[in-house]
């Protein structure tokens, strides 16, 4: 009787993750780009499918913090956000969330109007969006490769080529939200103007080339990753 009964129960067994990994499957096959997926503990959007990968970034900003703490010329490679991303917030994630959760080469490029030093390439398992993914993912109007004259409102009249950010028809795609539904402002991976500032997007949904100073603590963070499906 004890024969029969694990045999039964290994028949179970197999069924079921037969029937899981068609699940896991078929799932896998519906996602496309522009979905909100659940994952660990947040919701997030799905910008690009590759091999099997999803490249998903949170879909609200989840906190706030500083790109880099104390404040001086830093990169991606060795600010404290990414050390948090990489570490405590990797770590909030179950083991079975972990192993889906892929390892990503980064470059991190130059700003493309300043000159100022990306730093080296990078290898994460969460990091933050660049300016060259911004501007693909959620649209391309030109302008980052052909600097425009847009300043502060009230500000001097600038000539093209002098531009402090991105102010584009793709502004409304860009807008963030927090938790509590209001509109907040985002910080990239890239380098700002200088080497302590970081670029960013802001709560209209301009792309501040120029960025913001790192030691600010009240930048939203929208993490992304690539997720094994």
């Amino acid at each position: 009787m004890r024969k029969i009964t694990c045999i039964t129960l290994a028949m179970v067994l197999l069924v079921y993750v037969v029937a899981v990994g068609a699940n896991i499957a078929w799932a896998a096959e519906e996602i496309k780009a522009g979905d909100v997926i659940q994952f660990g503990a947040y919701s997030w959007r799905v910008l690009d499918m590759q091999d099997g990968k999803a490249l998903i970034l949170s879909d609200k900003v989840i906190e706030r913090r500083a790109y880099h703490q104390p404040s001086g010329a830093v990169t991606w490679e060795t600010c404290t956000l990414r050390e948090y991303l990489n570490g405590e917030f990797y770590d909030s994630f179950s083991v079975e969330e972990k192993a889906r959760i892929a390892e990503t080469r980064l470059t991190n490029d130059d700003n493309p109007w300043y000159g100022t030093s990306g730093g080296n390439a990078t290898t994460d398992k969460i990091f933050l969006l660049s300016l060259d993914e911004v501007v693909k993912y959620f649209g391309d109007s030109g302008d980052l490769r052909n600097r425009k004259g847009w300043d502060w409102e009230g500000g001097p009249v600038l000539k093209d080529g002098q531009g402090f950010f991105i102010n584009d028809q793709y502004n409304s795609a860009r807008i963030a939200q927090d938790a509590n539904g209001a509109a907040t402002w985002w910080r990239l991976r890239s380098p700002g103007g200088h080497g302590a500032n970081a670029a960013i997007v802001g709560n209209v949904g301009y792309v501040g080339v120029n960025g913001d100073n790192v030691r600010v603590g009240s930048g939203g963070v929208r993490p992304a990753l690539w997720l094994n499906l």
